[in-house]
């Protein structure tokens, strides 16, 4: 069974580390993502793990579907910002069986080792169980605007 995602405490303080650590460019990786809200319109921002394969870049939703998610399919677009750069995406996001590998990439990534609680599978995990877990974990293929 997997953790459910709570704003408690303990996850306000890890981001008030990194949140900064984003806006510095000192996290490798990570960046603050800044999207418009689906409502008011007023700009969110969250840090975020990009997962990367060579000019390629995802987004991954960790927890699942929380508001940055509900903004980013309703905006179509994000912003990211790291240290001085701000680089808009449009996003689409991707089917499951499209998911897998990029939710298999980040699961590796040294840094992503906190969401590990958030998901069914572990690395060795066969094809299948990763399959049925991408419905519960949003990715988002990230296209450079111009």
């Amino acid at each position: 069974m997997t953790k459910a995602y709570r704003d408690s405490l303990w996850r306000r303080t890890i981001n008030a580390f990194v949140r900064p650590a984003a806006r510095l460019g000192l996290a490798p990786d990570t960046y603050l993502l800044v999207v418009p809200g689906r409502v008011s319109g007023r700009p969110w921002s969250t840090p975020v793990l990009i997962v990367r394969d060579g000019d390629a870049r995802w987004l991954v939703a960790p927890y699942g579907d929380r508001n940055w998610v509900k903004n980013a399919r309703a905006a179509g677009a994000v912003e990211l910002r790291r240290g001085r750069k701000r680089r808009s995406y449009r996003v689409e996001e991707l089917e499951p069986a499209a998911a897998v590998p990029v939710l298999r990439r980040y699961y590796r990534h040294p840094l992503a080792f906190v969401t590990h609680p958030y998901f069914d599978v572990s690395r060795s995990s066969p094809e299948a169980d990763w399959l049925a877990e991408a419905p519960r974990h949003p990715v988002f293929r990230l296209h450079p605007t111009s």
